[in-house]
């Protein structure tokens, strides 16, 4: 059957439609329905439930939870139950951890006014407090299509079709999408959302600013021993085991009782091939002062995720004709404090207030300016100036001159200026990889099965689960570029970048044949990132496909 004998999809018309259930999306309909309560909100969701794609640290700031739901600490259903007791940084050598004095830390590096959760668990409830209002919530629909009227202006979106076979033939499970029409829709997809990017190229949203930037987060939650478990205390810390050169860096998060959520960072900006972050974390919990606290305990789960670091210069346009950007979808994660829960929180409040005024004003499906004009001034807007300088330096200056020269902008920024102006970031993070024969192969890391574990049992974990027959949701652009490039000039690096061991170069013959495992994908999209040639895209596959995360 062809595109043009396909049935018509049937359509649903909304004041507002949301793409994403994450902590943006979910605060947009609550706070369009806070406004007013007639509005007609959807909100569709690519997981098969609310929080099953969402993973954080996570260490929440609540200055953006204190304006939408200011009684949020006397509900007990609120999942944030663990305020930030004990805050200590580190600095890692390879035997050794050496803590930073406090009084050297800017003050906006403070957490203890923070709660430490799961933000899965903080979607969950959050969808509650939603559907409560009226707002209606569609998980297992993955928005695949972004609709345009005859004027070239969003007039909402489509979701996939169900029942595609891998050959692209329809099963007799066969469904096709539905339309989902909004006089405004908002786009909170988080970090590389596949239509948010589609959208910033067709509206050339990012015509006027820097490079997007990103990092990989891979994280585990443990329980422990009680005896070794310290209710509030989180650690951050940035040097071994990565090089100089590349940056990162790790959190411990001990929260409710006996977890440990532990992780790892990486700057996908990295120039060797050989890097494997999943390796570096894995190698991470075996430095002398962390792996006493796993010993006796249990992983519980694990999962990956890649982050947006580009900051203030990085966030591109967010209004378009017809609906905005908003949280990671956009790129509002302060990276220094490893926190973007809050701005996404704040960037969604921002938007559903100007959507409201439009809605108000009898308009519809034309451009929110003023959101855009209003971003900067708000609160996300000077979350982000004051730390705008942190990772360009790092980059430019490695770890250790880098790190001391963010900090001092960061108290420079504190008192009210800037030394260094606004930096830039330069390159994409995919024109950073050095060719192979730069770099020597790293030892493989030997998993021990108590402390180190590997890729396949790791995902195992994540509870990822796919259609086996079903269009493969990776798309190489051009394979004989990836064994000419990715292949023969940088060594195969997807093997080593992808924390769910999706690709691999496999000898077959005289020529290695290029396999994707689309069905251990945790969609983190770090390939979307990180191939040198930009020539994977990641796409969503057929909907409630990918991880189902409980408490990440």
């Amino acid at each position: 059957m062809s595109t043009e004998e396909l049935p018509p999809r049937e359509s649903m018309e909304f004041d507002v439609v949301i793409v994403g259930a994450g902590p943006s999306g979910l605060t947009a309909a609550i706070r369009l329905k806070q406004l007013n309560a007639d509005l007609n909100i959807v909100v569709v969701e690519k997981g098969s439930e609310v929080g099953a794609h969402i993973l954080s640290g996570a260490v929440i700031d609540p200055v953006a939870l204190d304006r939408l739901i200011p009684d949020w600490r006397s509900d007990d259903d609120c999942p944030l139950k663990t305020q930030v007791k004990i805050d200590k940084f580190f600095w890692m050598t390879e035997s050794s951890a050496i803590a930073l004095p406090g009084f050297a830390m800017p003050p906006l590096m403070d957490n203890h006014h923070c709660y430490i959760g799961s933000l899965g668990n903080v979607c969950r409830w959050l969808s509650r407090k939603a559907e409560a209002l009226g707002v209606e919530i569609y998980p297992g629909f993955a928005a695949t299509e972004v609709l345009y009227d005859d004027n070239g202006a969003v007039r909402g979106i489509a979701t996939g079709d169900m029942g595609v076979a891998k050959d692209g033939s329809h099963k007799s499970s066969f469904t096709r999408g539905m339309e989902l029409l909004g006089k405004y829709t908002l786009f909170a997809e988080g970090a590389r959302g596949s239509l948010s990017k589609q959208l910033i190229a067709k509206f050339a949203l990012d015509s006027n600013s820097e490079p997007p930037k990103f990092g990989i987060g891979l994280k585990e939650v443990w329980q422990i021993d009680p005896a070794k478990h310290q209710k509030g205390l989180i650690q951050h810390s940035f040097g071994w085991p990565l090089d100089m050169n590349t940056g990162g860096g790790s959190f411990l998060y001990h929260y409710d009782d006996n977890l440990v959520a532990v992780g790892f960072v990486v700057h996908l900006n990295y120039n060797d091939p050989y890097l494997s972050p999943f390796e570096e974390f894995q190698r991470f919990k075996t430095h002398p002062s962390i792996r006493g606290v796993f010993e006796g305990g249990k992983r519980l789960a694990y999962g990956a995720r890649a982050i947006t670091e580009g900051g203030y210069q990085s966030v591109p346009r967010l209004s378009f004709a017809g609906g905005a950007l908003i949280g990671c979808a956009a790129g509002f994660v302060n990276v220094p404090r490893i926190k973007g829960v809050h701005n996404a929180i704040g960037s969604a409040m921002l938007a559903a207030e100007h959507v409201n005024a439009a809605l108000a004003a009898g308009r519809a499906n034309d451009e929110l300016v003023d959101y855009e004009n209003a971003w900067r001034d708000s609160p996300v807007g000077k979350d982000l100036f004051t730390v705008r300088n942190v990772k360009p330096l790092w980059s430019k200056f490695g770890t250790v001159l880098g790190v001391v020269l963010g900090g001092f902008d960061m108290w420079c920024n504190t008192l009210g200026f800037s030394l260094f102006g606004t930096q830039s970031h330069g390159k994409l993070d995919r024109a950073t990889l050095d060719p192979a024969k730069a770099h020597q192969p790293k030892p493989a890391m030997k998993p021990d099965g108590k402390l180190t574990f590997d890729r396949l049992s790791s995902v195992f974990l994540s509870n990822t689960n796919h259609e086996e027959d079903q269009p493969v949701h990776l798309k190489v652009a051009d394979m004989a570029l990836q064994k000419s490039s990715e292949h023969d000039v940088y060594a195969g690096p997807s093997n080593r970048y992808c924390p769910a061991g999706v690709y691999e170069w496999v000898e077959d013959g005289t020529s290695p044949r290029f396999v994707i495992n689309a069905q251990n994908c945790v969609h983190c999209k770090t390939c979307d990132v990180k191939d040198p040639n930009g020539n994977i895209t990641w796409v969503p596959p057929e909907g409630s496909g990918g991880p189902n995360y409980e408490a990440m």
